[in-house]
């Protein structure tokens, strides 16, 4: 969009209706005595931070002692090929 000048004590009066303009896209430049001194335009919305996996909304990473006993050994083995794992989960060591 056109960008539109206002001076100092329109902008000041009327700075709720100018900021409605600026965030519908609209950029207001703010000027005194005809030399432009601020410009005004809608901000950009943060950028969303991704999560990294197995973390929860806090950051903090949680895994259960026994995460795997859920997946089946099928999972981790190649169509044809022997089990890397053995027959057998090994069970959960204790802290």
């Amino acid at each position: 969009m056109a960008s539109t000048q206002v001076n100092l004590y329109e902008a000041k009066t009327q700075l709720s209706k100018l900021v409605d303009r600026a965030a519908k896209g609209e950029e207001i430049v703010i000027a005194k005595a005809g030399k432009p001194l601020a410009r005004l335009m809608a901000a950009k919305p943060p950028a969303k931070r991704l999560r990294k996996f197995g973390q929860n909304v806090m950051g903090i990473t949680f895994h259960s002692a026994d995460w795997e006993k859920d997946i089946p050994l099928e999972y981790f083995q190649d169509e044809g090929q022997p089990n890397p794992f053995g027959s057998e989960p090994r069970k959960a060591r204790k802290k």
